[in-house]
């Protein structure tokens, strides 16, 4: 599942990917009347709705799903933090890298890791911000140096980890 909003002007930007069990559409819950953006699914997926007065009353009655939650979106706030402060001081280089180690899931322990979900390179270059030509720039050099491979998928190696803790 991808977020995604739109500009006035019409351009789009991919703000999260999504995985299983993972929540979207809360800012409701938060009093936003208007929708920000659109979730669209990339792969086959199964998406639960819940109305906001239902969701209310199983985060107050399921401790376990309210614990979850909350845990969710303080790791979606820090995360997003991240991307901002990634946007303003990191080369794209390193916003790549970070990018497709974010998408492959590496540090958490719980899920597979290494095989990125389908993702366009088109959408990954609109969530990293550099022109088309130098996300392929980046793309076939990080291939030649064997951080990713093309392997029915794109597949990430955690060597690519030296392009973000390089300074």
């Amino acid at each position: 599942m991808q977020l995604s909003v739109v500009s006035e002007s019409g351009k789009e930007a991919v703000v999260a990917i999504l995985g299983a069990g993972d929540f979207f559409g809360e800012g409701c819950l938060a009093g936003q009347s208007i929708c920000m953006g659109t979730a669209t699914t990339i792969t086959p997926s199964t998406v639960l709705v819940i109305e906001k007065s239902e969701m209310f009353k199983v985060l107050h009655e399921q401790h376990d799903l309210s614990d979850r939650f909350i845990t969710f979106m303080l790791a979606r706030n820090i995360r997003i933090e991240e991307d901002l402060i990634d946007q303003l001081f990191n080369s794209s280089e390193k916003r790549l890298a970070r990018t497709l180690l974010l998408l492959a899931r590496y540090g958490k322990e719980d899920q597979p890791h290494g095989l990125l979900p389908k993702v366009s390179q088109e959408t990954l270059a609109e969530m990293v911000g550099p022109t088309r030509s130098r996300f392929n720039f980046l793309m076939n050099k990080f291939r030649k140096l064997g951080f990713i491979k093309y392997n029915g998928g794109l597949q990430v190696n955690t060597s690519l980890l030296s392009v973000v803790l390089h300074e």
